[in-house]
């Protein structure tokens, strides 16, 4: 294993704030680890240059073919498919590196690649798309260099490049963009909120109040963009939590709900046989077997 990947440690997390690593070698080097359910604090492009296998994002078995760019936001449970080795090349990075400015933050709020509101980003990389794989080997070839005060800027850089290429890659799939107006602005201002506040405050008033709009504003602007009211995007947001601690921590129910918020665990299970119509441990043991 090279020095780069050595820097790269599944106990640990990423050790620095920028990682391009070889999929291959983090595969056999950590088949146990990649195999199972893992959740990484920090934002993931996997390019699956060869082979065909399965990828599981948040309970999402997704199909992969040979030339695949996956974008994952950070805190995401994903597995690697045990029957594939898959090749290619993983682009890891934090906030902190790529967020210099406040229009860093924005961009990675905003990307289609990070936040799409219907599915998680996925498309085939086409022979003819050079300019993605140029990208790359700058990066690479960057990356190899000796550290110095100008390489975390010149990777930024060329990251940001990245990015943007694979979003115009992406908006020529037949990617269909949801129009940008005061609508789609709110949607993204409550899904932020959310974010940060899901496990503490479970009621509409909260985010309502917080965005100074009315219960009714908010909920026609989830339902025209996400076709749900947003006591339901609550809702699914604290069983997407829920379902993530349930497959890569050994956390017992007790401790799983009162780190969602629920005051009695009881009260945790049955809102969580409610929506899914399974308890808890019955999903934690349906997931291992699959």
């Amino acid at each position: 294993m090279s020095e780069k990947i050595e820097k790269y440690d599944f106990k640990k997390g990423l050790l620095h704030e920028f990682e391009i690593i070889d999929l291959s070698e983090l595969y056999q080097n950590n088949f146990e680890q990649t195999t199972s359910p893992h959740r990484l604090e920090f934002y993931q492009v996997l390019w699956f240059k060869k082979g065909t296998s399965k990828h599981w994002v948040d309970f999402n078995a997704l199909d992969i073919e040979p030339n695949t760019l996956l974008f994952l936001n950070k805190n995401s449970v994903q597995r690697f498919d045990k029957k594939g080795y898959p090749k290619g090349k993983a682009i890891l990075f934090t906030d902190n590196f790529f967020c210099k400015t406040k229009t860093d933050t924005a961009y990675l709020k905003s990307s289609i690649l990070f936040n799409d509101l219907f599915s998680i980003p996925k498309f085939k990389v086409e022979n003819e798309s050079l300019n993605l794989q140029k990208t790359l080997n700058l990066i690479l070839a960057e990356f190899e260099q000796p550290k110095d005060d100008y390489q975390a800027d010149i990777l930024r850089n060329h990251l940001k490049n990245f990015l943007l290429h694979s979003e115009r890659e992406r908006k020529n799939k037949d990617f269909v963009e949801i129009k940008k107006d005061n609508k789609l602005h709110l949607v993204m201002q409550f899904r932020e909120l959310l974010e940060s506040n899901f496990i503490q405050h479970k009621n509409v008033t909260f985010y309502c109040e917080e965005m100074h709009i009315t219960p009714k504003k908010l909920n026609s602007a989830t339902t025209n963009v996400l076709e749900k009211p947003p006591k339901s995007i609550i809702i699914e947001r604290i069983l997407l939590e829920a379902k993530r601690m349930l497959v890569h921590t050994v956390k017992n129910t007790k401790e799983i709900s009162f780190l969602l918020g629920f005051e009695e665990p009881t009260n945790f299970i049955k809102f969580f046989r409610k929506h899914l119509k399974t308890t808890p441990l019955s999903f934690r043991e349906q997931f291992n077997k699959e």
